[in-house]
């Protein structure tokens, strides 16, 4: 863990000047839309030959079609389109992070589905078998990009997706995020613990490393977990609290989770059981002082949107279900958090 923690600190780049060009506090607004989702299986229809993606073309088991692909990508882009026209929101995600995209090629296709969107996309392949990454992608045009680094999580077997630690500039003002795709609890939550264990202690070694030059840093950790936040490795190895006072009033570097400000079920519905296992958690530094801020109440949600749930409306639309194709958006709905610049300290 020292040597992760070693690499860790050529992070301070991240928090450095932005490359060329960084605009000025005037031509920027001031409030930001911050968006996690996992999209569920967002594939092209192509076998690649260096991934497990064979069902996921028109001649594998799943029949995964180019019509098939069209209609997902217009089912995201009609999601971000909501998501800009909602009372509660008004503009589109400056930043949005996936979960499961095979690959940049087909992001960039999914984003430029998108109407009245600029975004730039930071792509970075994983080793995960299957091939889902991570994608994100953010408006340049209130953004300035500062730096990325990735960092694999060490697995026994089967390797997982990279921990992507991302930093950019609002207003002159910096933060960094820290998205995450831990392993699955596929043959059981016990049996596969120790793997988002090990995946915790990776995302905490960055935030650590951010937060040992700055104890006021902005960090903003996303991520479909696999666990909800009581389980151990949010809990304890992240080190993550419902309780915003404590996260405020804590030394070591607690970090909020923005679900204990929400009355939501959660993101995700697993045999009839909503499950909060995507999650947004950010630093004291987000909480209060100048900088990147969060503000209660409201400025956590998770996307209830009608059209993304089945007729019954009781858990979400997937793109399959058990393996039949049903056309739907994913079975997972979005995070959103709310942000803004400020420039004097309250």
């Amino acid at each position: 863990m020292k040597k992760i923690l070693s690499a860790f600190l050529l992070l301070s780049l991240l928090h450095g000047v932005a490359k060329g060009g960084e605009k000025t506090v005037d031509d920027r607004p001031e409030s930001l839309l911050l968006l996690w989702w996992n999209v569920e299986n967002l594939f092209d229809t192509t076998d690649d030959p260096g991934i497990s993606d064979e069902e996921f073309t028109p001649e594998g088991r799943l029949h995964w079609t180019p019509k098939k692909l069209l209609l997902k990508e217009m089912r995201i882009a009609y999601v971000m389109q909501a998501i800009a026209t909602h009372p509660d929101y008004g503009q589109l995600p400056a930043v949005l992070a996936f979960a499961e995209v095979e690959n940049g090629a087909v992001f960039r296709r999914a984003l430029q589905k998108i109407k009245g969107a600029r975004y730039r996309a930071l792509y970075h392949d994983s080793p995960d078998l299957r091939g889902i990454d991570i994608a994100l992608a953010y408006d340049p045009e209130r953004l300035d990009f500062t730096g990325m680094k990735t960092y694999s999580v060490p697995q026994d077997g089967r390797p997982t997706r990279d921990i992507i630690v991302a930093g950019f500039k609002n207003r002159g003002r910096p933060f960094t995020l820290i998205l995450n795709h831990w392993p699955s609890r596929a043959f059981g939550s016990a049996l596969t613990e120790k793997k988002r264990i090990m995946a915790a202690r990776v995302a905490r070694a960055a935030a650590d490393s951010l937060l040992l030059q700055n104890p006021d840093a902005d960090i903003i950790v996303m991520g479909d977990f696999n666990d909800s936040p009581q389980d151990r490795s949010v809990r304890r190895t992240l080190r993550g609290t419902l309780n915003r006072l404590q996260a405020q009033r804590a030394k070591d570097g607690t970090l909020y989770n923005c679900w204990g400000g929400s009355s939501q079920p959660g993101s995700y519905s697993y045999r009839g059981q909503w499950e909060r296992i995507d999650q947004i958690l950010v630093s004291k530094g987000m909480l209060s002082g100048p900088g990147i801020r969060t503000d209660e109440p409201g400025a956590f949600s998770c996307f209830f949107f009608r059209p993304m749930f089945t007729k019954s409306g009781k858990k979400p639309w997937r793109t399959y279900e058990g393996g039949k194709y049903s056309g739907g958006y994913s079975d997972h709905l979005p995070l959103l958090l709310k942000v803004a610049t400020t420039s004097h300290p309250h």
